[in-house]
C-alpha cells in the first residue's frame, strides 16, 4: 500500500509541476527536478521521508 502511495504522490508532484512551468513560471521545473532526485537516490538509500511520514500516520505495506 505504502508503495502506491508514494508512486501516486511523485507522479501527481511532478505532473502538477510541470502545469504550474507551462502556466505561471519556468522555475517549477526546480521542483520536478528535486521530486526527480529524491527518487533517485531513495533507489540507492533505499530511505524514503515519505514513508516514514506514511508510517508515522499508520499507513501498513
Amino acid at each position: 500500500m505504502k508503495n502506491r502511495i508514494i508512486r501516486a504522490v511523485a507522479g501527481s508532484f511532478i505532473l502538477i509541476s510541470l502545469i504550474l512551468a507551462v502556466y505561471v513560471n519556468q522555475n517549477w521545473l526546480w521542483f520536478t527536478a528535486f521530486v526527480g532526485l529524491n527518487l533517485l537516490q531513495s533507489s540507492f538509500t533505499k530511505w524514503c521521508l515519505m514513508e516514514d511520514i506514511l508510517a508515522k500516520f499508520g499507513v501498513k505495506d
